[in-house]
């Protein structure tokens, strides 16, 4: 036990912990800055991060199937959560259908599909094991605010208006449909260890889009900005992308703490 205690990975998580919130976050971006600059070499085709990003979402989705039918409960699963990810899934794939038609579309339709069963399980068949009380983040916040912006701001490609405005709801909602997820384990102030893995898939295909979006505006030096879909358009695309990363940046660094250390629950001891 005291060589657990004293283990290199026990010092360092206990120093970070220690340290002032600018020092905790001046590591993250360095940890960040030093993620992209492997992935920009490691990494030729960088659309290659969308479909890395939609591929860990899905399985993060099918970790709570398997979590569902073998444990028999959705305690700690926001349902919320989960219904503003099939409605931003069902947006996309509509979008995705009509407007490209690839890989893209066959994740987005498999994700779709796992996560309408998880609503379908939470809401009939273990509906005995959801804590409604904890789930409590009003879904208007987020869905209402999220239209409006899309009516302004969308991408000014050949397509239909209502498609182009479709899918840039699709891409804003995603980017804050983890909120009540968040909230339910901020009242629970502990994660179990499947809900934990798929909130940590997220939190990593977040940061797979993010870097799409980052590494392509290095490149051509900032004129990535300014392409031909309008001239908000990309530069609201990766603020949406990075305000996810960051709202999972936390609950991500909690994660890692709990794996190294080798404990089963994620304790949050202050707020997400």
């Amino acid at each position: 036990m005291g060589r657990r205690r004293n283990s290199p990975v026990n010092e360092l998580f206990g120093w970070i912990r220690k340290q002032s919130m600018k020092v905790k976050i001046f590591l993250g971006v360095v940890i960040g800055i030093l993620s992209l600059v492997g992935l920009k070499y490691s990494v030729k085709d960088h659309n290659h991060f969308f479909v890395a990003s939609e591929a860990v979402h899905a399985a993060g989705i099918f970790v709570l199937v398997y979590k569902l039918i073998t444990k028999k409960t959705c305690s700690g699963l926001s349902l919320k959560s989960q219904e503003l990810t099939a409605l931003f899934l069902a947006v996309r794939f509509y979008c995705s259908f009509v407007m490209e038609g690839d890989i893209h579309t066959v994740l987005d339709f498999m994700t779709l599909v796992a996560t309408v069963w998880v609503i379908y399980m939470i809401r009939f068949k273990l509906k005995s094991t959801y804590i409604d009380e904890l789930d409590n983040f009003p879904l208007y916040y987020v869905v209402i605010p999220c239209a409006i912006l899309s009516i302004f701001i969308h991408p000014s490609t050949h397509h239909n208006a209502i498609n182009r405005m479709c899918w840039a709801f699709s891409v804003f909602l995603e980017s804050v449909s983890v909120l009540p997820q968040l909230r339910l384990m901020q009242n629970a102030k502990m994660v179990e260890p499947f809900t934990a893995h798929y909130v940590f898939a997220l939190g990593i295909a977040r940061f797979l889009g993010c870097a799409h979006w980052i590494i392509q505006v290095i490149e051509t030096r900032g004129a990535y900005l300014f392409v031909r879909t309008g001239v908000l358009w990309i530069p609201v695309v990766m603020l949406s992308e990075v305000v996810q990363t960051f709202i999972l940046a936390d609950f991500c660094y909690y994660y890692v703490k709990s794996v190294m250390e080798g404990q089963l629950l994620v304790r949050l001891p202050c707020p997400v």
